[in-house]
């Protein structure tokens, strides 16, 4: 058994897993959920710079999540990051500046390697798996689409599509007048146009991971708190969406704070939920089950897998 902490660093995100690691048995047992907004990516899609303020943010973040892994007796710490990460010219100094100020190592993953992480994350531990299923990802700078079943992955897509760089790009108000509602609609149709249709025969069954979708799955469920035993595994319908839209398209980011959505999050779920609507309504999703998984379980079962390669091979890696 070994326990560790994995990190994922989104464009608005920070998520700290820690997870005792059963490589006999094969499992993943969470210790502690943690998140930190941190709008890394604010404005990196117009200036592909991180400034030094969001660099500050991730520093004391890094050091908050370090300080719960020393408190839980953690022996490593995985981090990741992802769009934001990747957009920046300047990403190689803000890693070196967050390891010289916490001594955490970020990897930044392509879109590719984020796909297929979040696709065996998202249904980690699942019993009674579809035979193919679909994974959709909506973060702050990036969408990722997965497909396969629970021995591969047989399709995916990363596009530069998500709640933080859409809302930036088009939205100058909050609510967005009819003409940036519409244009937000266009773009994402556009951005969609001859990506989906490799996804069409695993539309059946889809799970949705990260913070849109478990924000709108609180919202609609009604829930005062997020909790996160009754969003995991939430039935979240069409209907459901396209209610919540039309409410959150109307709505100040005041209004939108006080149904109870985090500060940080609050100017960009109606974007979010664009994304996601049309991505239902183009693809013809009825219903998606949401999952509070996705990329930290991904990087958890990766490490499983190796301790479990370990394990049935203790002299792997040692010199004759």
């Amino acid at each position: 058994m070994k326990r560790s902490s994995f990190i994922d660093i989104g464009t608005n995100t920070a998520l700290l897993l820690i997870a005792d690691l059963d490589p006999v048995n094969n499992r993943i047992i969470p210790v502690l959920h943690r998140q930190t907004i941190v709008r890394l990516g604010k404005n990196v899609d117009e200036q592909k710079i991180i400034d030094h303020a969001a660099m500050q943010r991730l520093i004391q973040c890094m050091l908050d999540f370090k300080a719960l892994s020393k408190e839980h007796e953690t022996e490593s710490i995985v981090a990741a990051g992802t769009s934001a990460l990747r957009d920046a010219k300047n990403r190689m100094e803000i890693i070196d500046e967050v390891v010289m100020a916490s001594g955490i190592v970020i990897k930044t993953l392509s879109g590719e390697e984020e796909a297929a992480l979040t696709f065996t994350g998202a249904v980690a531990g699942v019993e009674d798996a579809p035979e193919r299923f679909t994974v959709i990802d909506i973060g702050g700078g990036s969408t990722e689409i997965s497909m396969g079943d629970m021995t591969r992955l047989e399709q995916s897509v990363s596009l530069d599509m998500g709640s933080v760089r859409l809302t930036e790009r088009i939205f100058a108000n909050q609510p967005p007048s009819e003409t940036e509602f519409y244009a937000a609609k266009e773009e994402i149709d556009r951005m969609f146009t001859g990506k989906l249709e490799p996804f069409f025969s695993g539309r059946e069954h889809v799970f949705g991971v990260a913070g849109t979708l478990t924000t709108i799955a609180k919202l609609v469920s009604e829930l005062n708190e997020f909790d996160p035993a009754k969003i995991h595994n939430y039935p979240l319908r069409y209907n459901q969406v396209r209610h919540l839209l039309e409410e959150l398209k109307s709505s100040t980011v005041k209004q939108i704070i006080d149904k109870g959505v985090p500060e940080g999050r609050a100017d960009v779920i109606t974007m979010g939920t664009l994304i996601l609507h049309q991505f239902m309504r183009l693809l013809g999703v009825a219903e998606i089950t949401v999952s509070i998984q996705g990329l930290r379980y991904g990087m958890a079962l990766k490490e499983l897998q190796q301790l479990h390669d370990e394990n049935s091979n203790p002299l792997q890696g040692r010199l004759p």
